[in-house]
């Protein structure tokens, strides 16, 4: 379905869906702690809104479980204050923030053993498309715009299609997708998210500086863009994950009719139900039969 027309503000007005990797069993093994983790996105969030008044900021937690709308400075309650907006924007995040954390740790315990601890990014990009399709045909004017990635937890293989196609759907909606990993390996699924949408992928090296990397890559709005030499990716991870394991591989088979992908043959596909290779094994049957029928 195509995309409602825009209409946008100045070149300079952003408006910066952020999505805020929260899962906990990445953050009790990180090097840089979760409230230090905060007091950097909080000042980069404040930044934003300090560069333009009609900038606007939108916050979703993404969780193990679950994911979750925690702040928006286009709400009333956040309009309504003229002066202060920084203790204003911590004090609703974080006590947004604080019931999120409470209600995806309860989801969390009913998991079973040996899941990959990666979070919901899934649902929360679905989350910032759906909120971004909303704001396009809300008729009013609205400001640029991107969608910024925070996330440390490892990549969730089983996640790989709703992926893709939210992906795919910030490609059509012209959305850039910007992402900051924060693990110790690189994720797949952040690389083609920026590549294929035009967003900046980055991979800091010293978290203590995590603000400096927000403000000096992130903090730019995409008119600037143009005329800015940013950080160009090193090499994208374009592995695709298989659809009967779950597991990211090199090379595999592929369903000429839903596209579904496997890492081993199989006689039917499990996805549209599609019979592999029926032309052959009727071939192949034909040619027996006529091996084992005598010549007269």
């Amino acid at each position: 379905m195509a995309s409602a027309p825009s209409k946008l503000y100045a070149d300079d007005v952003s408006l910066v869906v952020v999505l805020l990797d929260t899962n906990p069993f990445f953050w009790s093994s990180s090097s840089l702690s979760f409230s230090q983790f905060l007091s950097h996105v909080l000042a980069f969030l404040n930044a934003i809104l300090t560069l333009n008044q009609l900038n606007q900021v939108v916050v979703i937690a993404t969780g193990y479980n679950s994911c979750d709308y925690v702040f928006d400075s286009s709400s009333d309650l956040n309009r309504s204050f003229e002066n202060g907006r920084m203790p204003v924007m911590c004090s609703s995040l974080l006590q947004k923030l604080e019931e999120f954390l409470i209600k995806d740790e309860q989801l969390s315990k009913e998991e079973p053993e040996g899941k990959i601890k990666s979070s919901l990014f899934s649902g929360s990009l679905s989350m910032a498309l759906c909120y971004i399709q909303r704001v396009f045909r809300s008729g009013a004017l609205h400001p640029h715009p991107r969608i910024l990635c925070l996330q440390g937890s490892p990549d969730g293989p089983e996640q790989y299609v709703a992926i893709m196609n939210a992906i795919f759907s910030a490609q059509r909606s012209s959305v850039p997708i910007d992402s900051c990993y924060l693990g110790s390996q690189n994720s797949a699924f952040l690389q083609q998210a920026s590549y294929i949408t035009g967003g900046v992928h980055h991979k800091p090296q010293n978290l203590d500086g995590l603000f400096q990397y927000l403000m000096t890559i992130f903090a730019t709005d995409l008119h600037s863009r143009s005329f800015i030499h940013l950080p160009k990716p090193v090499g994208v991870d374009f592995r695709a994950s298989c659809f009967c394991h779950k597991n990211t591989i090199d090379m595999g088979y592929i369903c000429s009719v839903c596209l579904s992908i496997f890492c081993k043959h199989h006689k039917k596909c499990s996805t549209c139900g599609s019979v592999f290779g029926q032309a052959q094994s009727e071939a192949a049957s034909a040619s027996d039969k006529k091996r084992k029928t005598p010549e007269t």
